[in-house]
């Protein structure tokens, strides 16, 4: 009878304990390691010591790594670690912790073989190193069931994903997640489109694939740089012809696409084949490491010090001189390189809010400083809409700047396709036909949130009858801003 009873309380505190484990992360909602002991170590702390060697090993490598650029995606190999983790390690000189929060990791099948995209609905991905909770972004792709699914197969049996995360898990140390597995046939465009408007300052896209597979040592080192040099250059048609190339082919055709229109540069970090790590020369697989920089986005602090310039450019033109010390504070503040950069840039005007001047540049022909400088000028004394500003009427002005991204083509079929591109509170749009052009900031979107109204209201700026979007096809192109703000009030 004692063991009985003593085996009951075993029993039920048993059970008690995995019910609340259960109701804390259900076993079927947690994507759990796969590859495990096979692809990488098992436990925690081999895990940790392996990817720390591999890192210790990859700072030895010489790599140049541009400055004032801020990485916004990363091209990653997914094999074992003996083979790909000395070249996957070369993360380390681009990552490190709390420098995003979200991760857009897009890998290929391998087994199973579906249409376009599939992404896990589990609450996150269980790891060695801990659980990483899946990004709210997931539904919003899921959503989009063209070109989105749930397979339940694929998150059974797929290492492409699995095999990276460690490695960020490491270096980012927490990050949600948004998984990605991409099968055939594919849509690079519409998955482009799909995945684009998710990207903002705190996510990264990483990309999972190996380059080609089973070929002599030199053969694979040539047909690899050859690949490398496609991906370098932005050649995705020729990427698209090559046979064994890279198993990741269609993820990193999504991200060529998208740092195309986001004007990314990529620079190669790393570049071995398992022939220089753990196997023969008779038959290699190649792996590489490729970052992607976008212009360095200014700080709030750098912002502010912008507005500081077009209100004093505004002022000492109106014969208005502020504090020697104010002036010389802001003159140190004037040397930060990031100010040399070639950018297109508007400053606008506003008086109880209500427009009084608004005046800028599209295009990155002048540095930043020459731009808000002028426009300054020109938006406070040339708008051809208001007469030049008073010194009354800038005691009450309110001043923002908008610091441009690189406009780019938006390619549309008619104009509901135009209306469905369209990305309310994020996108500029420039239209033009013959000589009439015109443009609206992002910010317009706020007075004008269709749609429908913003292209009425851009066209008719420009010139044009208010439905020459709809009757007419218009050159479109897209751009986004960071914009900072002075109130005098």
């Amino acid at each position: 009878m004692y063991y009985l009873k003593s085996f009951l309380i075993i029993f039920f505190t048993f059970f008690l304990v995995s019910l609340f484990a259960f109701e804390s992360f259900p076993a079927d909602n947690i994507r759990l390691p796969v590859w495990s002991g096979k692809f990488y170590p098992a436990t925690q702390s081999k895990l940790k010591q392996t990817i720390d060697t591999l890192t210790q090993k990859a700072k030895q490598t010489t790599v140049k790594i541009p400055s004032n650029k801020e990485l916004k995606a990363i091209i990653l190999p997914h094999a074992g670690y003996i083979y790909s983790g000395f070249t996957a390690a070369h993360a380390s000189y681009v990552l490190s912790g709390k420098q995003f929060n979200k991760v857009i990791l897009i890998g290929p099948d391998h087994r199973v073989g579906f249409k376009n995209g599939a992404i896990s609905n589990v609450k996150g991905y269980q790891t060695p190193l801990g659980f990483i909770r899946l990004h709210e972004d997931t539904k919003i792709l899921l959503k989009k069931t063209n070109l989105f699914q749930y397979i339940q197969p694929f998150d059974e049996v797929e290492h492409s994903l699995e095999v990276i995360l460690p490695f960020l898990q490491y270096y980012l140390k927490e990050f949600e997640l948004v998984p990605i597995v991409m099968g055939r046939p594919y849509e690079i465009t519409a998955i482009s489109d799909a995945i684009e408007p998710l990207l903002d300052s705190n996510t990264l896209l990483v990309i999972s694939s190996d380059l080609s597979h089973q070929l002599p040592y030199g053969k694979a080192i040539t047909k690899d740089k050859e690949t490398i040099d496609i991906i370098l250059n932005y050649k995705p048609e020729e990427l698209k012809k090559r046979e064994n190339c890279a198993c990741g082919k269609t993820p990193i055709l999504i991200l060529m696409e998208i740092a195309r229109r986001r004007k990314w540069k990529p620079i190669l970090l790393n570049y071995t084949n398992s022939g220089d790590t753990a196997g023969n020369h008779s038959s290699v697989v190649g792996y590489a490491a490729i970052a992607y920089f976008s212009k360095t986005s200014l700080s709030q602090k750098q912002g502010q010090v912008l507005v500081k310039l077009a209100h004093k450019t505004i002022m000492e033109k109106l014969g208005k001189k502020i504090p020697s010390d104010k002036a010389r504070q802001l003159s140190d503040a004037l040397t930060d390189n990031c100010f040399k950069e070639r950018r297109g840039t508007f400053v606008t005007l506003k008086i109880d809010g209500r427009l009084r001047g608004c005046i800028g540049s599209l295009t990155s022909n002048e540095s930043i400083l020459t731009g808000i400088r002028r426009n300054a000028l020109n938006a406070a004394f040339r708008d051809p809409r208001f007469p030049p500003l008073t010194a009354d009427e800038f005691e009450y002005v309110d001043i923002e700047i908008s610091i441009l991204a690189e406009p780019q083509p938006l390619e549309y079929t008619d104009y509901s396709d135009l209306l469905s591109k369209l990305r309310v509170n994020i996108d500029g749009v420039i239209i033009r036909k013959g000589r009439a052009g015109a443009t609206f900031l992002p910010q317009v979107w706020k007075q004008l949130p269709e749609p429908d109204i913003f292209l009425s209201q851009l066209c008719a700026k420009a010139g044009l009858s208010a439905n020459s979007w709809k009757n007419t096809k218009l050159e479109v192109l897209t751009y986004q801003v960071q914009y900072f703000g002075l109130t005098q009030k």
